[in-house]
């Protein structure tokens, strides 16, 4: 049986290229509020951040597809680096909290737009959610 999953993407307003690579998440097994739901996709990411760090510090052999792909991003990486990025988790959430109450992004679930941190969220066995990103007016 298939693990129920959340998938996460996100866009600007007035571009058609992604934001960010798709990705997805279990599903929380209890009803969460939208600031909850939140504050755990953000726990995921620096989650993520920080795997990503530790395995950086590897020193890869790459192969000719490795450095093709490299080529084609703009940076081939062996790893060897000494990243130590310390990230303060709750100033994390606390930070994207503000950013949703500041109007600087928008949350879809299932094209239903989420307006109140402390309404609880409804999610089905694939939910998607969409971070939609505003952009301010230059000049205004």
């Amino acid at each position: 049986m298939a693990v129920p999953t959340l998938t996460i993407s996100g866009k600007v307003l007035g571009k058609s290229q992604n934001l960010f690579t798709s990705w997805q998440m279990s599903l929380p097994e209890q009803s969460l509020t939208l600031a909850e739901l939140l504050a755990q996709i953000v726990r995921s990411e620096v989650g993520a951040f920080q795997a990503r760090q530790t395995e950086r510090r590897s020193i890869e052999v790459l192969g000719i597809l490795d450095i093709e792909a490299g080529v084609a991003l703009g940076k081939i990486g062996s790893g060897g680096s000494d990243l130590d990025r310390v990230v303060d988790v709750g100033g994390a959430i606390d930070n994207a909290l503000q950013a949703f109450k500041d109007g600087f992004y928008l949350v879809f679930i299932d094209d239903n737009q989420q307006e109140d941190l402390k309404a609880i969220v409804n999610l089905t066995a694939n939910s998607e959610l969409l971070f939609l990103r505003l952009t301010p007016l230059v000049g205004g």
